[in-house]
């Protein structure tokens, strides 16, 4: 079930062989064994650790929770699986990326040419249960995704964090800023957008910072068909 880069697997083994994991593995056995569904699928649980190997990672964009809608979830936060509508947030995450760098919106709500290009996507909880938000919260996975983002801030090369909403910026709250660039602003919900999300240009700004390290920029078009 576990499926992720290798170049995680040395780095987390203490994190995999700690008794809240293993906690934490029980809890979801235990849930499915209840007849619950589970979302994403098991084999997506750390799809954006698989997507994105550590060596590679260059810019971290930081979720609360998996979509807990039918069909929506794949492992990688604020992204949907083609043919899903995208949700509002994502929608509003668009409409910046049209205002910041003139980039029509794409037809379908799936992240994963971000994910392949050094983009981390990466939820603070993994999994949820189906159509009940936040239902996996407090069960071990904030500390495992702790661990992650740990392990990114020690990076020599310098990462952009990309923090939309509170959640977020006290997650990632110890990274250091005088070697990573930090970028935050309200979460892009439609509640929250509004109060500067819009105008905050987080795609531009860390396309910037990267080249002035000597690292390319992200192409954050995506393709129409993912």
């Amino acid at each position: 079930m576990v499926k992720l880069h290798e170049s995680w697997l040395g780095p987390l083994k203490p994190e995999f062989d700690a008794p809240y994991m293993a906690a934490l593995r029980d809890f979801l056995v235990a849930e499915r064994e209840a007849g619950k569904n589970i979302f994403p699928k098991g084999s997506e649980w750390f799809h954006a650790l698989d997507a994105t190997p550590l060596d590679q990672v260059r810019v971290v964009i930081l979720g609360q929770d998996p979509y807990h809608g039918d069909g929506q979830a794949h492992g990688l936060c604020f992204s949907v699986r083609a043919g899903v509508t995208p949700p509002p947030s994502l929608i509003n995450i668009y409409k910046e990326m049209q205002t910041d760098l003139g980039l029509a919106p794409p037809r379908h709500g799936n992240l994963e040419h971000w994910a392949q290009q050094g983009v981390l996507l990466l939820n603070a909880v993994l999994t949820v249960e189906a159509h009940r938000a936040a239902s996996h919260q407090g069960k071990g996975w904030e500390r495992f995704t702790d661990a992650v983002i740990r392990l990114v801030n020690e990076k020599t090369e310098p990462v952009v964090f990309i923090l939309w909403g509170s959640y977020a910026q006290k997650k990632a709250g110890f990274v250091d800023r005088t070697r990573h660039l930090v970028i935050a602003s309200p979460h892009p919900s439609p509640l929250s957008a509004h109060n500067g999300f819009f105008g905050s240009r987080p795609f531009s700004r860390a396309n910037a910072f990267l080249m002035a390290q000597g690292q390319r920029p992200i192409d954050w078009k995506l393709p129409e068909q993912p």
